[in-house]
């Protein structure tokens, strides 16, 4: 076979489309297996395409910033020469095999793309390895960065890669070079002066204002967060319920066996797992949580598959899936959380690890917040949100009467899709999840 279809493939549960952030070769390059071809980008992850063979670029049917549907073919990849018979569909990407004039490549380290267009040949970067002292690949990409900042064989040894198999990419170097002890030229450039604003108020009347702000432009993903967000308000009608909650058995139960639970499995125990599994238990008790909607139909799931959102670094936010979490004990709960948690944070999640989600949780006490009213994450019905656990004095209700204690207590919020969850479905759900955790035993442990 001549010419291989290099295709934008699925992506998660609910995409259709991905964004093309950045092409990285032009027709008539050519390139080596797994040399990054194109990053992209949904709400959910950025991807990388890698060539999956070594060979020419033909056509290159897309340009940056196009959107693309699912299974379309993004470029052509051929075993012989590139020879065009008819124009590329884009502009401007048509580049015969000849000589390329090499100019400097210009680095802004405030921003994920170079200030210029270039090609993977327009640094000689063959003397940066392609490779780490510990076998870790650095895309082509990477090495001309590096190439072009003088980085040191010595500190390429301190870039934790983020892509496939731990390959650095240009991300990665970014992020190294805007490190404070790395970037000489950070936070150098004088605050941008705006003497006047001028502003539509509320009832349409012009003010001008005199404000000394900075004016900090988001980047993609946050763009994406805030349509995703903003689509699940305009799509659901937003309930929130809460219940409080005595955890004071579970915080016991933790502090005393955390350590050897630790010794013994090999794993940290946090509480996440014991929410998920209470969640899990209590949608089995309510299926009609675990639904979607479809314009007048209601989709009911058969899998529990719960979504857990995870912060990032660099202040996003990503939710990867816990698969099936209703046949999964406090132990496989307990892996399972911490290594998509881990992974989360350095962006080596699959497409496959953050699709399927029928059902989310949201830790807010992770910051100390106590209450709050989650966004339900489309196309759910719910989501679950957990605030933080903070000792309170409390009446204890026993037999012999009541007396006054120290309980340890927590918040729970459910917020819900009032077109399909009713506020009964919704409170007796959320009462469930809050007498699960009241009684939580050990023996869910096994």
């Amino acid at each position: 076979m001549d010419k291989i279809d290099v295709i934008l493939p699925a992506m998660g549960e609910g995409i259709v489309e991905a964004t093309i952030i950045k092409i990285f070769v032009k027709s008539g390059n050519k390139v080596k297996e797994d040399d990054i071809l194109v990053e992209i980008a949904t709400d959910k992850v950025d991807s990388e395409i890698t060539a999956p063979e070594d060979g020419i670029i033909g056509d290159i049917l897309f340009s940056e910033n196009d959107v693309v549907s699912v299974g379309k073919t993004i470029m052509y990849l051929q075993k012989k020469e590139y020879n065009p018979e008819t124009p590329n569909i884009t502009e401007n990407q048509h580049t015969q095999t000849t000589e390329i004039n090499v100019e400097p490549l210009k680095i802004d380290r405030h921003n994920t793309k170079s200030t210029e267009e270039f090609d993977l040949q327009q640094i000689n970067a063959d003397d940066i390895p392609f490779k780490t002292e510990n076998g870790i690949f650095i895309s082509p990409l990477a090495r001309n960065i590096i190439k072009q900042e003088n980085i040191t064989n010595e500190q390429i040894s301190t870039i934790k890669g983020s892509g496939i198999n731990s390959r650095i990419t240009k991300r990665d170097v970014l992020l190294f070079l805007e490190t404070p002890s790395k970037n000489e030229i950070l936070n150098t450039k004088p605050k941008a002066e705006i003497p006047e604003i001028k502003a539509e108020h509320s009832i349409g009347k012009s003010i001008t204002q005199n404000l000394d702000v900075n004016i900090i432009k988001m980047d993609r993903i946050r763009q994406l967060i805030s349509q995703h967000m903003m689509q699940s308000i305009q799509t659901s009608a937003h309930v929130t319920s809460a219940v409080e909650t005595d955890m004071t058995n579970i915080v016991n139960w933790r502090n005393r066996n955390k350590n050897k639970f630790q010794e013994l499995h090999n794993e940290k125990i946090t509480f996440t797992p014991i929410f998920i599994q209470a969640v899990a238990k209590a949608i089995k008790d309510f299926p009609m949580i675990n639904v979607s909607v479809d314009g007048e139909n209601i989709i009911k799931k058969n899998h529990i598959n719960i979504g857990m959102a995870t912060a990032l670094p660099n202040g996003n936010l990503i939710v990867p899936v816990i698969k099936n979490a209703d046949l999964q004990n406090l132990l496989g709960l307990s892996k399972t959380v911490n290594d998509l948690a881990n992974r989360s944070r350095i962006n080596k999640l699959t497409p496959d690890e953050i699709k399927g989600g029928t059902f989310t949780i949201t830790n807010f006490g992770t910051f100390d917040n106590i209450f709050g009213t989650p966004i339900i994450n489309q196309p759910e019905v719910a989501i679950l949100g957990i605030g933080a656990i903070k000792k309170q004095v409390s009446v204890i209700e026993t037999p012999n009467g009541d007396s006054i204690g120290i309980r340890q207590k927590i918040i729970l919020s459910l917020s819900y899709d009032h077109r399909v969850v009713d506020g009964a479905l919704g409170g007796m759900f959320l009462k469930r999840i809050s007498d699960y955790l009241e009684s939580f035993n050990e023996l869910d442990l096994l």
